[in-house]
This record gives structure tokens, C-alpha cells and sequence, in this order.
């Protein structure tokens, strides 16, 4: 899959932690998207279809509050908004296997000063 840019999600991909290179912020995007998917699952159970707005306020909000006051830069939804929503799955599913600390090493992802 490429953007209009030419970039595929290999190439998006490092890009994207790089972006999220502090902890915090990457926890906060678990959270986010935990969030999004209980919220997901709470509306289809209870058919209390309304909780599926409050997705993008919650899952959003706390990813977003992650680079303003945590890493400093813009959200790569701006952007690149489904690549952006792939890798934070991606992100979150390395980080629940416990694969995300080898995958930021093999990349030479180090935090931000």
C-alpha cells in the first residue's frame, strides 16, 4: 500500500516510532487504543451506538495530549491519518507481545532529548 507520496507503510513505519520515541507517549497510545477498542466492543454488545462517537474524542485525545505535552511534535494523523491508525496497532500489538523494544533497537529508535 503506498501513499500519494510514493511512501509505503515499510517506509512509514520507522518514521512513525521515531515520532512516538518516548515511552510515555507510547503508552498513552495503548491507552488510546485500548480505549478505542473497548468502546468499539462496548457499543456492538450493548447497541449503545452513540459510545462510537466518543472513539475519536477519547482514542484521539489521549494520543494527541501524547505529543503536545509528552513528545513535542505533531501527530503523524495529520498526515498520513491510515497509515498513522495501522501503526498504532501495529505499535500497540508489539508492545502487548513485548516485540516493541527489539523492534526499536533493530531501527536505532532512542528517545528524544
Amino acid at each position: 500500500m503506498e501513499t500519494e507520496t510514493g511512501r509505503t507503510f515499510s517506509e512509514f513505519w520507522p518514521y512513525y516510532l521515531g515520532e512516538h520515541s518516548r515511552p510515555e507517549t507510547r503508552w498513552f497510545h495503548l491507552l488510546a487504543t485500548l480505549v478505542l477498542w473497548s468502546l468499539l466492543v462496548a457499543a456492538v454488545a450493548t447497541r449503545i451506538w452513540w459510545l462510537l462517537l466518543a472513539i475519536p474524542v477519547a482514542a484521539y485525545g489521549l494520543a494527541w495530549f501524547s505529543h503536545f505535552f509528552i513528545e513535542h511534535n505533531r501527530p503523524a494523523t495529520f498526515s498520513q491519518p491510515l497509515y498513522s491508525l495501522l501503526a498504532d496497532h501495529k505499535m500497540a500489538f508489539y508492545m502487548i507481545t513485548g516485540r516493541l523494544g527489539a523492534e526499536l533497537a533493530r531501527l536505532n529508535i532512542t528517545p528524544r532529548s
